[in-house]
């Protein structure tokens, strides 16, 4: 089986990352053929890469590096900064400003994951788009279709 994937990757800084990753994310989300047809999808995965872009420069106080990577199945989401200490969800007070985004990316996202690094962390999202098997971005039979 042959694995054909795209990516795209980008470092974002503390001042100005977030907004400036949205807009990159709806850039080269626009280049994948499933885009057009699920616009809900592609707005869950901008607000999945603001709150992981948010969550590493107020919590890491860290730049932030974003991988999108689509592999015919599963647009992959990562992003990594330089603090160890892995997210955990919390029960945000009614009215408070801050405390669920990893409780958002959870609800949003297909799977999600986090891991440790040598040198910080990287959260993972994963979002499945319902490919249509007569489109052009569905697998071929045998290379994975589901």
């Amino acid at each position: 089986m042959t694995v054909k994937a795209m990516g795209w990757a980008h470092s974002f800084p503390v001042s100005g990352g977030v907004r400036a990753g949205r807009q990159w994310t709806r850039r080269h989300l626009a280049s994948l053929p499933w885009t057009e047809r699920e616009p809900e999808t592609v707005d869950s995965v901008v607000l999945a890469v603001s709150e992981l872009l948010t969550n590493a420069h107020v919590h890491a106080h860290s730049d932030a590096q974003l991988v999108l990577t689509w592999d015919g199945d599963c647009l992959h989401i990562s992003v990594h900064d330089d603090d160890p200490a892995l997210p955990r969800p919390r029960q945000a007070s009614e009215g408070a400003v801050s405390g669920r985004g990893v409780n958002i990316v959870r609800a949003l996202a297909d799977e999600w994951s986090m891991r440790c690094q040598r040198h910080g962390k990287t959260v993972t999202a994963c979002f499945r788009p319902v490919l249509d098997p007569d489109a052009d971005d569905a697998p071929a039979a045998g290379d994975g279709a589901r």
